[in-house]
C-alpha cells in the first residue's frame, strides 16, 4: 500500500483488500515482528482490513474486527442502543425485498428514514415522507437487499469525534452537520454550544454506544441527534470522520484527530494541542448534471482569495460537464474556513460559495449546457 504521507519512512506496495497478502507484506518489517508498530485504516473501506491485519501480526492498540463489524451493522447497533432508552426506543424494522418498503414504512410511520444495513457516508439513505416518497424509493434498491427503516429524529445533528484507550472513551470534540430538506450534508461547522447537561448526555451516549460495541481502542465516529427527548443515536463507526471534518477540529480547537489516534496506538505521549478558539465551517457546492464547467478555474482562484478560505476543491474536473448528481457525501465542490468569529466564518463562507455556484444570470457565461 503504497503511502505519499509527508514523513513517511518506507512505502509498501500492496493491495490492502488481499488480506493475507497485507499481513506477509507487513509482516516483514523489523518493527512489526518487535511488536512496535500499528496498522490503521482511517477510512470507510480500511478500517476493517487495519484492524484484522493488527489481529492477525498481535499488535495492540487499535480496533477489533469485532468491534469494527459491531458498529457498522447498523441494525443490530440500532437494538443494541435502544437498551440505553427503555422508555422511549427508536422505531426501526429490516427490509428484506424493495418491494415492501412502503408497507414496512407504513408501520414505522412518516415521516421515516431508510438506509442500506451496511451502507457508509450517507450511501443510500432517504427520507421517506409519504407512500409516494416510499413506492418511488423501493425502484432504486435492488429487489432482494437489506435495508433498515427507522423513525425520523427531529433536532440538530453532530459528529462527534472520540479516541478509546483500553477501554477509555474520550471525545475529542464535534462538529454541527447541517442538512437539506433530503436530509444530505450542506456542510459542517464549529464550535456548536450546548448546555452543561446536554454536552454531558452527548459524551454519556458516545461511550455507551462503544461499550456496547465492544470497541476499547483507537478513534471513533459517532453521528447523534439532540432530540427533545435527549441525544439518539443515528449510527457510529470504528474511525475518524471525514478528512475535512478532522480538519475542522484542528482549526478551531487545534485538536490533531489522526496525530492523536497515532500516538495512542503506539504508547507514544499526546502531540502538544495548540488552542485556537476559532470557528470553522464546511460548505458543500454541487451543480446540476448537464451543466460544463467551462469557468471554474478562475471561480476557484477567486473563492480562494476570500479572506478565511483554508480550503476551495472541485471534486470533479475543470472544464467536465458534471455528469451525476452528487450522492451520500460524494458532492462536486467544497469550501473550508476559519474565522475569530462566526459572523466572519458565515460571510467567507458564503462569498466563497457563491463564487463557486453560478447564478442564473450569469450561468451562461460561466458555463454552457452540453
Amino acid at each position: 500500500m503504497p503511502s505519499d504521507r509527508e514523513g513517511a519512512e518506507r512505502r509498501v506496495r500492496t493491495d490492502w483488500r488481499d488480506h493475507p497478502r497485507l499481513v506477509e507484506e507487513i509482516g516483514g518489517l523489523e518493527e512489526v515482528r518487535r511488536g512496535r508498530a500499528a496498522v490503521f485504516g482511517f477510512g470507510p473501506a480500511t478500517a476493517l482490513a487495519a484492524a484484522r491485519a493488527n489481529e492477525a501480526l498481535g499488535l495492540p492498540g487499535t480496533a477489533t474486527p469485532a468491534a469494527v463489524t459491531a458498529l457498522m451493522d447498523k441494525a443490530v447497533l440500532r437494538a443494541r442502543s435502544n437498551t440505553l432508552h427503555p422508555g422511549r426506543p427508536v422505531s426501526f424494522a429490516r427490509c428484506g425485498r424493495a418491494s415492501l418498503l412502503p408497507f414496512i414504512a407504513g408501520l414505522i410511520g412518516y415521516p421515516c428514514v431508510v438506509k442500506p444495513r451496511w451502507g457508509e457516508r450517507g450511501e443510500g439513505v432517504g427520507l421517506l415522507v409519504d407512500d409516494a416518497a416510499a413506492r418511488a424509493a423501493a425502484g432504486s434498491y435492488p429487489e432482494v437487499t437489506d435495508l433498515l427503516v427507522e423513525e425520523f429524529l427531529e433536532g440538530p445533528e453532530l459528529a462527534v469525534e472520540a479516541l478509546s484507550r483500553q477501554g477509555r472513551h474520550r471525545v475529542l470534540g464535534w462538529t454541527r452537520r447541517l442538512t437539506g430538506p433530503d436530509l444530505a450534508a450542506v456542510g459542517h461547522e464549529l464550535p456548536v454550544a450546548l448546555d452543561p447537561a446536554e454536552a454531558e448526555a452527548v459524551r454519556a451516549l458516545v461511550r455507551a454506544v462503544l461499550d456496547l460495541a465492544g470497541h476499547r481502542d483507537g478513534p471513533s465516529h459517532t453521528e447523534v441527534v439532540l432530540t427533545p427527548r435527549g441525544p439518539r443515536l443515528i449510527e457510529a463507526h470504528a474511525r475518524p470522520g471525514a478528512e475535512d471534518l478532522v480538519r475542522l477540529l484542528r482549526l478551531a480547537h487545534g485538536t490533531d484527530v489522526l496525530a492523536l489516534a497515532l500516538a495512542a496506538a503506539l504508547g507514544l505521549p499526546d502531540p502538544p494541542r495548540r488552542p485556537r478558539a476559532a470557528h470553522a465551517g464546511l460548505r458543500y457546492v454541487d451543480f446540476p448534471p448537464g451543466l460544463r464547467l467551462a469557468l471554474a478555474a478562475p471561480a476557484l482562484a477567486a473563492a480562494r482569495a476570500v479572506p478565511g478560505v483554508v480550503r476551495a476543491r472541485l471534486d470533479v474536473p475543470a472544464h467536465a460537464t458534471v455528469r451525476h448528481a452528487p450522492t451520500g457525501a460524494l458532492h462536486h465542490a467544497h469550501v473550508i474556513a476559519s474565522a475569530p468569529t462566526a459572523a466572519a466564518l458565515h460571510g467567507a463562507l458564503d462569498r466563497a460559495t457563491a463564487l463557486l455556484r453560478p447564478s442564473d444570470a450569469d450561468r451562461a457565461g460561466y458555463a454552457g449546457f452540453a
